[in-house]
């Protein structure tokens, strides 16, 4: 084996149609990757790869249309045919040869992600991945084509035959759409012919096993039918021959059929087993909260996917595998709206679009629309709307709750006193909570509704009135629950701070300096970072995540030993904190001047006041801006995430957030300059692939001569 291919290898490599191929693929991909990569700055490199699939289409069946076909031509297939070597020998040395000659182009763009990382956030994961895809895509190709070159000793029907088959391979999954859009016996069988999908089910993020073992094992098959062909012109027509034959027939069939029942065991295994999740934030496995939310469970949920299991969107539908992977109480079932057009009306009388969910548990259901599973936001250099991150895990999680929930919980966030509203993300993490949340003036109410769970103030500019106060003091001693977020402002703020003052606590009236190790704060000593420790409320951000707390206030307890009060606190400054009375944002001078009030300060905290037989709580965060988005962003999302921990700590059988962030699809495109574009554009468009033509010419050339 070892002999031929060498022989095959030098013999490509000599005659001009080796580095020829190498040439030509590293054009188009050169091409595609100056284009997508470097003028346009995406930074994945799997958009000049998938670009350049219908290449094969045209260099495989010119690589591999001679490699059999010429020898039986010429009849030097005599001369392997009656050597003392086997058939298999021959047919994997002179596929290895070939791939080895595809490899050099794949081995030379392995570099091209190193440099684009040299501009910005390139995934790497998903990008060696997409690579390893292109890999595996052309080396079956490879065995495609040699299979066919032993049929024939034409070039050009070989040639041909390899062209059409190649085609038919790629165009397969859509044929199969205009067969049947819902499938059948017939569709089936052609899709077992089908090397798209499988390509495309590496080059989104998975490492997926039923991809990889599907090009491995089309693949093997191919050289087994290579092997089979040739091994009959050993024999001339006789008896033997045809026993022979039966025998080679036989062993045929039973290639294919382990090569189907080999990938439909695959198929059957289960997703976490069969897809690793590379990409960087993890966009196809469940996260750590739904895998703790789904141990809690107890009853059974049925997710109705409305669309045909053929043509479901290939993100959700790994999603949903995890979900029944991880608990035995989920089960998914695909029902097809061309089948079944008025399933859904059993649930809804809305009209659904494709790919939507139904979720149905005892208690109830509820629709998941397919379109409100990705996040949407306007493109303004194309004036087009475009994906930009998936929140099929949030949907879903939520969904399962809303199902399995006794009762949906109300919260209130107050208004009239200027209070802030809340950014999108975080009232939308609500919706995800299942919180029916409402907007109340008190001024309408004689007192807070009996069914709130909790109530939000959030950051009051102007003082609430006396009659204001009373009802969320009537609140609080009935054993209710407040969030109340406190903001800096120059106003008389006496009767919002008698709410505090009743749960013994006080807020200073400057802005909080920290003057501990920079970990404490971010460039500026007003920019804190609290001191954090283990609570509800930190939970899943203690010891993974900072809390960003921008210009707060300091909390002081009047006496913590007060009876019936208990106090917990999870931030906290350090104890070189002040408080900054005169707070000009010009001074540079942060030293601690007189009247300034000494730290440490509490900045996140949680007070407990037993009442008779009740039990009211307020918790206080001293910044008025804790809960916006920019500053959720500058942590990662901790600060959201806290604000959920805080909210359905009150929400009866609610104990810890369900509500999963948004998985971002964006990456941060590639900044280059002009020049870097045109010199590193001409590189692997131009110089790189005529290097390789001008090497085989010359090669072939100085052979010609001799």
């Amino acid at each position: 084996m070892i002999a031929i291919y060498k022989r095959e290898l030098k013999s490509y490599l000599q005659s001009f149609v080796g580095f020829l191929f190498i040439g030509v693929t590293l054009f188009f991909l050169g091409l595609y990757f100056t284009v997508y990569n470097l003028v346009y700055g995406y930074p994945y490199f799997s958009y000049a790869i998938g670009s350049v699939l219908f290449l094969f289409f045209i260099s495989v069946p010119v690589l591999t249309m001679r490699i059999l076909a010429e020898e039986r031509k010429q009849k030097t297939d005599q001369l392997i045919l009656t050597a003392p070597v086997t058939v298999g020998s021959v047919v994997l040395g002179k596929f290895l040869a070939l791939t080895t000659i595809f490899a050099i182009p794949c081995f030379i763009i392995c570099f091209y992600p190193l440099f684009l990382s040299r501009f910005g956030t390139v995934p790497m994961g998903v990008t060696y991945l997409s690579i390893l895809a292109f890999f595996l895509y052309g080396v079956t190709c490879i065995a495609i084509g040699l299979f066919v070159s032993s049929l024939t000793e034409s070039q050009v029907i070989a040639a041909a035959l390899t062209f059409g088959i190649l085609f038919l391979g790629y165009m397969m999954s859509s044929l199969c759409g205009i067969i049947s859009s819902t499938g059948n016996l017939l569709t089936g069988i052609l899709r077992s012919y089908d090397l798209y999908t499988p390509y495309e089910g590496l080059t989104n993020g998975t490492l997926n096993l039923e991809s990889l073992f599907y090009f491995l094992s089309l693949t093997v098959l191919m050289l087994f039918l290579t092997v089979q062909s040739i091994q009959k012109r050993r024999y001339s027509v006789s008896v033997k021959s045809l026993s022979l034959g039966a025998y080679s027939i036989g062993m045929i069939v039973i290639a294919v059929a382990a090569t189907v029942v080999f990938n439909q065991l695959i198929e059957q295994l289960p997703g976490s087993v069969k897809s690793v999740d590379i990409t960087s934030n993890k966009l196809y496995s469940i996260t750590d909260q739904t895998k703790a939310y789904l141990n809690t469970l107890k009853d059974d949920v049925t997710i109705y996917v409305m669309v045909n299991k053929k043509e479901e969107d290939a993100t959700i539908g790994q999603t949903l595998q995890r979900y029944v992977d991880y608990s035995s109480h989920i089960r998914v079932e695909y029902v097809d709206p061309a089948v079944n057009p008025r399933f859904h009306l059993q649930y809804t009388n809305s009209t659904i679009s494709t790919n939507s969910l139904i979720v149905v548990g005892d208690k109830r259901s509820t629709v998941v629309d397919a379109a409100d599973m990705y996040e949407t936001a306007m493109d303004y250099q194309t004036y087009s709307y475009s994906q930009t991150g998936y929140d099929g895990e949030g949907k879903i999680t939520s969904a399962i709750d809303y199902v399995l929930s006794d009762d949906v919980s109300k919260v209130y966030l107050t208004t009239g006193h200027s209070e802030y509203d809340l950014d999108a993300e975080f009232s939308a993490s609500l919706e995800k909570e299942n919180v029916d949340y409402e907007t109340i003036s008190l001024l309408d109410y004689e007192s807070v509704p009996e069914d709130a769970s909790a109530v939000i103030i959030n950051a009051p500019v102007s003082d609430f009135s006396a009659e204001d106060t009373s009802k969320i003091l009537a609140y609080l001693n009935n054993g209710g629950s407040v969030i109340a977020i406190v903001g800096y402002s120059d106003a008389d703020m006496s009767n919002f701070q008698s709410i505090l003052a009743y749960m013994g606590m006080d807020v200073t009236k400057g802005l909080v300096v920290e003057k501990d190790a920079e970990q404490y704060y971010y460039q500026s000593q007003y920019l804190l970072f609290p001191i954090m420790t283990e609570d509800a409320f930190t939970s899943g951000i203690y010891g993974n995540y900072y809390v960003y707390a921008p210009y707060a206030q300091g909390i002081t307890i009047r006496d913590e030993a007060a009876e019936g009060m208990t106090y917990t606190r999870f931030l906290y400054t350090s104890v070189s904190a002040f408080a900054r009375v005169k707070y000009d944002e010009n001074v540079t001078n942060l030293n601690k001047q007189d009247g300034d009030e000494e730290g440490p300060f509490d900045i996140g905290i949680r007070a407990v006041k037993t009442v008779e037989d009740k039990t009211a709580t307020l918790v206080v965060y001293s910044c008025d801006q804790i809960f916006t988005s920019q500053v959720n962003q500058a942590v990662s999302g901790a600060n959201l995430l806290l604000f959920n921990n805080t909210v359905t700590h009150f929400l009866e059988g609610h104990e810890s957030s369900i509500s999963i962030p948004v998985k971002s699809f964006e990456v941060s495109t590639l900044t280059l300059s002009s020049s870097n574009v045109i010199v590193f554009g001409l590189l692997t468009t131009i110089i790189l692939p005529f290097a390789m033509l001008v090497t085989g010419f010359v090669i072939w050339f100085k052979r010609r001569r001799r």
